[in-house]
């Protein structure tokens, strides 16, 4: 027996408060622990309390089961304090102050028999009352009676052998069970009747269960280290929250650690002698309890509302839902004083100081251990600690804290070619009138024979009207819904022709659609009317974007070419030619307030000055006036492809975020030409896609919340970055991402987040919860892109087959679909955009009662 140990101050210790010793193996024997007391099996049908209070006082010994005890829990309530056992000839109610008040007196202890013959008991839990007992025998669940033996409940609906039930925290009528069906039910005890069943989750059988109670979640685990977190909502319609593989996140925590302490490791190996065991060894980790690390007065931090204690067989490990990482592990082969170094069974509770206590039976060895977790004693402190486990970053922030240095990239000038004018020879001759063409004096022309008459009715023109500011009064609603209603569904032509990509305009008022077709379409916001045609390239378009100015956009391509447009040209200012890029272009957009051109291609960031000049000169008109020049070039940590990139545009930043085809992170400063930090596996595999959150210019935020990024990835899902700590801070699963490159955005209030899907669904995710807000339907094949309009809360969507929709909050108006125009002709420069579309759309007027009709 050891004692409490010194104080464990800013580290998670793991100390052994009492040791156990027993004749015959008990890795698989029931345990049960509480704050105050812990309970083990003896003999086979005797039970052995202790107290943690006093671990030297003997133990209070239990009598009165026949067989072999099966199940051991203690009740939710602290006073009175119950213990429930079970074997296959009773079931039965202990109260520990009355059982310890007889023992003193010299009496033998008794408990209150609930149920007899039930059969072998796997598991037993209370209500949060402590009224109810819930008894797991063969495929049957026993609803019984804590205080009586009368004839309860049986839930029978897996098919096969039911692993664990236990009472959901916030509503004591409701039941969620798991089985060797590999399958969880919830179920209605008072009606008896379930309401939600799960399809197979794992290869293996599922075998605890967890409550979130702040969050509203229920979470399970399997035998082969799978954990998934779903939502329990009052309809108990589960949503998957989250998946968390075991094994996999223990070799990432594993590679983090030792990137960060690989050298104090080596030293402290050779201090004390012990070698440190390989990395390469595998074993299985099932999942064999858990529990949720509720706050208290000291521990007040949001993010500890997704914690949760895994007990598996070879040590404790703290994970993270929100995140789906390990924060901290406490395994026993790294504890040489420990008496025990694999677990068969385990059982813990939290307990006081949010220090966690655990019981723990040996695999080999015939000994159960009761060991205390120590926290650290303030939040900063944890989460000081938790933060070792990430390698060491420098301070970041998207807002730059001093002006640019005296040879920072930022500071380069273009240099243009002056032009040379030509020397005069001699006197000209010059034309003797100024114009071209001289009036003639009308001698040819007849006699009139009408009077003048003036024309007096002529109508007003439009722009004579005064203009409307009232919209760049406008701000962002803060308050409202996430758009959840359709309200416009425009086919963009007769062809299914993927939406590659698009933006909206810094004010909101026009779209740029780039699309499969090689072409580029500029819609209104409204997607009324004809779109603007522009084409240019010959391959699909992979990125548009809109300059700061608005007076600008540009497109690139999967064939190496660049072009930048005005919206007033059917031509391109300036174009970027292929033979500039050995490799394709993976991201392209205007940065540092229009002043720069940033591209990526391979695994260098390029860096352009730009002078743009939409003038034509008459004679030379497919000369461009634009200019281009190279003004940095910065390669990738170990030369990784770029795979995409982000950079604000909207004020002035320092910072590119760009992630690599090794699934890496990297932060670039071009204000000192550099990586500035780097993530080794931020995915498990490489990110398609990277967003921040800038906001708009009808929004303002926090500046920390400019700091907040996204990244997806295929098979990965969305992980949403804190910059200044360079930590994923939460993950977003619920959506279908599993071949196609599907994009994601923040709303312009910063409390939305927005996903393709390719299961034909959008999904609206709010940025607290890792559990979808909305799964927005009606869309016709897999939403490759969506993202918000920044002036209005709108959404748009556009699909695999050519498809743009645009979802609104629940309190406006619904439209029915729109047909597809007629055949277009074809894709050509053309400035007209008439020549293309037919007959206009089909437009429909629905009175304001947010009525949704079918698709015409």
């Amino acid at each position: 027996m050891s004692g409490l140990g010194e104080d464990s101050g800013n580290k998670i210790l793991m100390v052994e408060r009492l040791s156990l010793s027993f004749d015959s193996l008990v890795s698989h024997v029931p345990l049960a622990c509480s704050p105050s007391y812990c309970a083990v099996p003896s003999n086979r049908n005797d039970l052995l309390v202790y107290s943690h209070q006093n671990t030297a006082e003997k133990p209070l010994r239990l009598c009165g089961h026949h067989g072999e005890v099966g199940a051991l829990e203690f009740g939710a309530q602290g006073t009175p304090a119950l213990l429930c056992s079970a074997s296959a000839d009773y079931v039965i109610v202990w109260d520990l102050d009355r059982c310890s008040s007889r023992s003193r007196r010299g009496l033998a202890a008794d408990g209150t028999i609930v149920g007899t013959l039930l059969g072998t008991v796997v598991h037993l839990s209370f209500s949060s009352s402590d009224q109810r007992v819930s008894a797991c025998c063969g495929s049957y669940i026993y609803i019984l009676s804590s205080q009586q033996e009368k004839v309860g409940r049986a839930l029978k609906g897996h098919r096969g052998p039911v692993t664990a039930a236990e009472f959901c925290p916030w509503d004591q009528d409701t039941l969620v069970s798991t089985g060797e069906d590999r399958t969880f039910m919830v179920w209605d005890v008072n009606k008896e009747a379930v309401l939600y069943l799960s399809g197979v989750l794992s290869a293996s059988p599922l075998l605890s269960i967890a409550f979130l109670g702040e969050n509203r979640q229920l979470v399970t685990g399997s035998a082969d280290g799978q954990v998934w977190c779903f939502s329990l909502p009052g309809d108990s319609q589960c949503r998957t929250v989250s998946r968390l593989d075991l094994h996999k996140a223990q070799q990432r925590h594993q590679q983090r650690h030792q990137q960060r302490h690989q050298q104090q490791l080596e030293r402290q190996a050779q201090n004390t002698g012990v070698e440190k065991q390989p990395s390469s060894v595998e074993m299985d980790r099932p999942v064999l309890t858990m529990c949720s690390l509720s706050c208290s007065s000291r521990y007040c931090s949001p993010e500890q509302s997704s914690w949760v204690w895994l007990g598996s067989s070879d040590g404790l490990y703290l994970i993270d839902l929100a995140t789906s990482e390990i924060l901290t592990t406490l395994c026993f082969r790294d504890d040489p004083s420990l008496n025990i170094t694999l677990a068969g069974s385990w059982s813990f509770c939290q307990g006081r100081d949010n220090n966690v206590v655990c019981l723990a039976s040996s695999l080999f060895v015939p000994a159960v251990s009761v060991l205390e977790v120590k926290m650290p004693g303030s939040i900063d402190s944890l989460c000081a600690n938790l933060a070792q486990a990430w390698p060491a970053q420098t301070h970041l922030s998207v807002l730059p804290s001093a002006p640019p240095i005296q040879n920072s990239p930022l500071n380069t000038q273009l240099r243009r070619k002056e032009t040379k004018q030509p020397k005069k020879t001699g006197v000209r001759e010059q034309p003797l009138v100024f114009h071209s063409q001289v009036r003639s004096s009308g001698y040819r022309q007849g006699p009139r024979r009408t009077m003048f008459s003036p024309n007096t009715n002529v109508p007003k023109t439009p722009g004579h009207r005064k203009p409307d500011h009232s919209s760049l009064l406008r701000d962002y609603p803060s308050d409202t819904g996430a758009p959840s209603v359709l309200h416009t569904h425009l086919s963009t032509g007769p062809s299914p022709t993927p939406v590659c990509c698009f933006q909206y305009s810094g004010d909101g008022k026009q779209i740029l659609c780039g699309m499969g077709d090689r072409s580029v379409l500029l819609y209104k916001s409204t997607l009324t009317g004809h779109p603007a045609v522009y084409t240019g390239h010959d391959k699909a378009v992979s990125r548009v974007c809109w300059s700061h100015s608005r007076q600008w956009w540009l497109s690139a391509s999967e064939d190496r070419t660049v072009n930048i447009w005005s919206s007033s040209s059917p031509e391109p200012v300036l174009t970027l030619a292929a033979d500039r890029f050995p490799k394709p272009i993976r991201a392209a957009q205007f940065y540092y307030l229009d002043r720069f051109l940033l591209l990526a291609s391979g695994p260098s960031l390029l860096l352009y000055l730009l002078h743009l000049d939409g003038s034509r000169d008459s004679i030379k008109r497919y000369h461009q006036r634009s200019a281009v020049q190279l003004g940095c070039r910065l390669q990738t940590s170990a030369s990784t492809d770029i795979t995409t990139l982000s950079a604000v545009n909207s004020f002035h930043s320092y910072l590119v975020l760009a992630c690599g085809a090794d699934r890496s992170l990297q932060v670039m400063d071009l204000n000192q030409d550099t990586v500035a930090a780097q993530v080794p596996e931020a995915h498990s595999r490489a990110a398609h896609h990277i967003t921040q959150n800038q906001g708009s210019m009808f929004s303002c935020q926090t500046p920390d919340s400019y700091n907040l990024f996204l990244t997806s990835a295929v098979t990965d899902g969305l992980k949403l970055w804190d910059l200044r700590s360079l930590r994923c801070v939460r993950r977003y699963g619920n959506h279908l991402n599993r071949c196609h490159l599907c994009t994601c955005a923040f709303s312009p209030c910063g409390r939305f987040i927005c996903s393709g899907s390719e299961d034909g669904c959008a999904y609206v995710y709010d940025l607290r919860h890792s559990a979808y807000l909305h799964k927005l339907h009606k869309q016709s094949d897999v939403v490759l892109t969506a993202t918000f309009n920044p002036a209005t809360p709108e959404l748009l969507t556009g699909t695999l087959d050519g498809w743009l929709g645009v979802f609104r909050p629940s309190d406006g108006a619904s439209l029915p679909c729109l047909k597809p125009c007629p055949a277009m002709g074809p894709a050509s420069p053309v400035s007209n955009p008439a020549q293309r579309w037919g007959q206009p759309p089909l437009s429909l007027t629905l009175p304001n009662d947010g009525a949704s009709l079918p698709c015409l």
